[in-house]
């Protein structure tokens, strides 16, 4: 297990992987400015989620957006898009700048506190794509990311998402890792997470 502490993009080492870290993509005047507003201005919903036969609230506040008027399915959830509002679409332009990609779609989750969390998952649902590339920024709170590799589980890698930071994940990288972010005993406070994918 590696810890990654850094202020300049970082390739991450998983095997297969190809994971960017840009710890300071926005300032922290620019990451203070937009969690303010994504927080007040976001309509935030809570869907139910179905564990192993159970139903239960998702642990976390969700939200989607999109050019393309396509939904988004996972975890037996469909959500329809809002239209982008203007702060998103400055986020989305700067980080596709760095993508080289055309993003259709934004889900944001809104993290309330250190008991919500986002279980085990690797974004790799049919309408992603083959080879999806998914731009990860975080505003807020510092949270722990995890990543385990598919093929051997006991092979994991954990690393803290800054406020203001990009993660990019491209290439072979959701066929072979999951990720999550877990609960915390700790006092954090909310952390909002924009994640920026293609649907075709």
């Amino acid at each position: 297990m590696s810890s990654l502490f850094s202020n300049t993009p970082q390739h991450l080492p998983l095997k297969g992987a190809t994971v960017t870290y840009f710890p300071d993509f926005f300032s922290a005047e620019e990451a203070g400015k937009y969690f303010a507003l994504l927080h007040k201005e976001t309509p935030w919903q809570q869907d139910d989620i179905k564990v192993f036969g159970k139903v239960y609230p998702q642990p976390r506040l969700t939200a989607l957006y999109g050019n393309n008027g396509k939904p988004y399915s996972y975890s037996n959830i469909t959500m329809q898009p809002h239209e982008y509002t203007f702060a998103l679409s400055e986020i989305k332009k700067r980080v596709e700048k760095i993508a080289q990609v055309s993003f259709t779609t934004c889900l944001l989750n809104l993290y309330r506190d250190g008991q919500d969390s986002n279980g085990w998952h690797a974004d790799d649902e049919n309408e992603l794509g083959e080879n999806p590339v998914i731009a990860s920024v975080s505003f807020g709170a510092e949270r722990v990311f995890k990543f385990r590799e598919k093929a051997n589980i006991k092979n994991t890698y954990k690393m803290t998402l800054n406020s203001g930071s990009l993660l990019l994940m491209q290439g072979s990288t959701q066929h072979l890792w999951q990720h999550q972010i877990p609960k915390t005993a700790k006092n954090v406070g909310p952390r909002i997470n924009l994640t920026f994918r293609i649907i075709k």
